[in-house]
């Protein structure tokens, strides 16, 4: 799966323009924080932000940040939609726990040898529990848990379908 792929499904899970007082990550429009788009060198107002504004942070920001290319397609989408929701750092962690090597939250030779050593419906499976189990521990899940759990209901079929 390439970058455009990815998106195409991530951008299904995210939305357009938000700002709910009760989410930690603030104003989002196509999913994107406030914090990320000054970040990423965008000025306005984020209720103007484009579609295409909005990939062209989530290629550099998370895609090629996060090195999905180093994956087969069906983790590479899984690391990247995480990656997104629960920062690179946080992603590289669920990864790392899901195929039993240290979780330190940086990609080298051993969690690379350690994914590409497993069936990736193994570690597909056990990585959407690694961020499913860390939703729940949230302060936010009764507010924000059931559109979580969707989302990893969604990328379980994606990974059915990837594998």
């Amino acid at each position: 799966m390439d970058f455009d792929q990815a998106f195409e499904r991530l951008i299904g899970n995210e939305g357009g323009y938000v700002c709910n007082p009760a989410d930690p990550g603030g104003e989002t429009n196509w999913g994107v924080t406030l914090r990320t788009a000054r970040e990423a060198g965008y000025t306005g107002a984020m209720c103007d932000l484009t579609r295409d504004q909005a990939k062209a942070i989530y290629r550099d920001a998370y895609w090629n940040r996060a090195k999905c290319v180093q994956y087969d397609g069906a983790i590479g989408f899984q690391v990247f939609d995480a990656a997104v929701n629960h920062g690179i750092g946080q992603a590289i962690r669920f990864l790392q726990r899901a195929v039993g090597v240290a979780d330190d939250g940086i990609v080298g030779p051993i969690t690379l040898s350690a994914v590409r050593g497993m069936p990736s419906m193994d570690v597909l499976a056990r990585f959407n529990a690694q961020r499913l189990n860390f939703y729940t521990q949230l302060s936010t899940w009764a507010t924000f848990g059931k559109g979580w759990a969707r989302r990893i209901a969604v990328n379980l079929q994606y990974a059915a379908e990837d594998a």
